[in-house]
């Protein structure tokens, strides 16, 4: 056991994959959709909707997949949230503190998804640190999520960081 937020036990599942989840198919109807949402009131660029473009419908880089459930089921619900669940999943108790802020998003991009494409999400704790504040030892916690698809091909990384008191 260490001093501060950060047991040993925490630090041992860094790297470790705690939830992972496949979509269903991507359509060309999900993909115009959400181009049509997201870029209203403005018309979409013709590449997220029209099937004639050289290259077929690709979806915009922030689509996902994942927006009304996945393959296996809806979500629970989002009022049981606890902030230790990551940890949890990997059979570890968290440092249990209850406050917590957004600490950043990172988010780099790969391949584009197209209809058909399988995505396969993938989560785990990348990074622990801590940091003394205003309001006393703060935890950082690093959440990484890879977005494959079919064929294993990297579609999006994000990295989110969560600050705890």
């Amino acid at each position: 056991m260490s001093e501060g937020h950060i047991t040993d036990s925490m630090r041992s599942v860094i790297g470790k994959e705690y939830s992972r989840s496949t979509s269903f198919p991507v359509s060309e109807s999900d993909i115009r959709r959400w181009a049509m949402a997201t870029y209203y009131p403005e018309p979409p660029p013709r590449r997220f909707w029209d099937a004639s473009e050289s290259v077929g419908i690709v979806a915009p880089e922030d689509f996902n997949p994942f927006a009304w459930m996945s393959a296996s089921g809806p979500k629970t619900s989002s009022a049981d949230y606890d902030p230790d669940d990551h940890f949890r999943a990997l059979g570890v108790d968290g440092p249990g503190l209850q406050r917590q802020v957004n600490g950043g998003l990172e988010v780099t991009y790969g391949e584009s998804m197209r209809p058909g494409d399988v995505i396969t999400s993938s989560a785990s704790v990348s990074a622990l640190s801590e940091r003394t504040g205003r309001l006393g030892l703060m935890l950082f916690t690093t959440l990484e999520t890879v977005w494959t698809n079919q064929t294993g091909a990297e579609v999006r990384r994000q990295k989110m960081t969560i600050i705890r008191y």
